[in-house]
């Protein structure tokens, strides 16, 4: 099976600037959005913090199996833990330059990272905060991640919460991301892929502002992944965007299906656009 990307960041319609990143390593099949916070444009250091040192550590270790300074864990598999590996140097980076200047104290990051592994033929989705992975298989959305939200961790432990209950909870209030503390626990799910399917990463400017119903069919009724991105992203700014909006479209195909382009640079968008007047989006595409 081969993977086709596309990834687009726009400043949506109430923000001075774009505080999410993304980024796509085709090379190692890679596929990384982060939602940075703190105000001050701190958030927008985090994001770029998060996505550059994921992609700096995968650079750095393709030759090798290292997890350092992490311990691996032999019950996951050698990808499974370059990837929790690689967000977890994200975090203590994040969080050493957090405490070390002051302007940028308290930022913190979510992240949401997709990893292809042709060797076993699985997809990895890791994530750390309230970033989505979805999957489009069949004609059905499924949410894959779990958001670390306030929300969801009474759910936990009251279950049978009214909708009542739920409305008088704060909302948009994350409890786990990268930059908090000097670790974090990274969530992990395996997927096996089929020829077909459609991975959805996002940040909550996406699903905050359209249905999952709404994702499903500007994914599947886009002449390709790029038009997919860029369809969801003038979805969620038409229903007002109200956030940064950033969504990276991976399809899987089977291999005669797409030639794939190994001249592709590494493509990676640090998402700031808007702050300068420019077109307010960043996009790359990757085959």
């Amino acid at each position: 099976m081969d993977i086709i990307s596309a990834g687009l960041s726009d400043v949506g319609r109430h923000r001075e600037h774009n505080e999410d990143a993304f980024c796509i390593l085709p090379e190692y099949e890679l596929f990384i959005v982060a939602d940075g916070m703190g105000g001050h444009k701190a958030g927008d250091v985090a994001s770029k913090l998060a996505t550059h040192a994921i992609a700096s550590f995968f650079e750095a270790t393709s030759s090798e199996d290292a997890t350092w300074p992490f311990h691996f864990d032999p019950h996951l598999s050698v990808e499974e833990n370059r990837l929790i590996t690689g967000i977890k140097v994200a975090n203590k980076r994040i969080f050493e330059a957090s405490t070390r200047d002051a302007e940028v104290q308290g930022m913190g990051t979510t992240v949401v990272g997709v990893l292809f592994s042709k060797a076993n033929n699985k997809i990895y989705v890791a994530h750390v905060g309230d970033s989505r992975c979805y999957r489009i298989r069949d004609g059905e959305i499924t949410q894959i991640t779990r958001d670390h939200s306030l929300v969801n961790d009474y759910l936990l432990v009251m279950p049978d919460m009214t909708q009542e209950q739920r409305d008088e909870l704060p909302k948009n209030v994350i409890t786990r991301a990268l930059g908090m503390h000097d670790t974090v626990v990274v969530d992990l799910v395996p997927e096996q892929p089929v020829p077909g399917d459609f991975y959805v990463l996002c940040s909550d400017g996406l699903n905050g502002m359209i249905t999952d119903e709404e994702i499903k069919q500007s994914v599947l009724d886009g002449a390709d992944v790029t038009a997919g991105a860029r369809t969801l992203v003038e979805r969620a700014n038409a229903a007002g965007g109200e956030d940064n909006i950033t969504v990276v479209v991976v399809k899987i195909q089977a291999s005669a299906d797409v030639l794939t382009d190994s001249s592709k640079p590494v493509a990676t968008a640090d998402a700031d656009a808007g702050a300068d007047g420019d077109s307010g989006s960043d996009d790359e595409t990757s085959a």
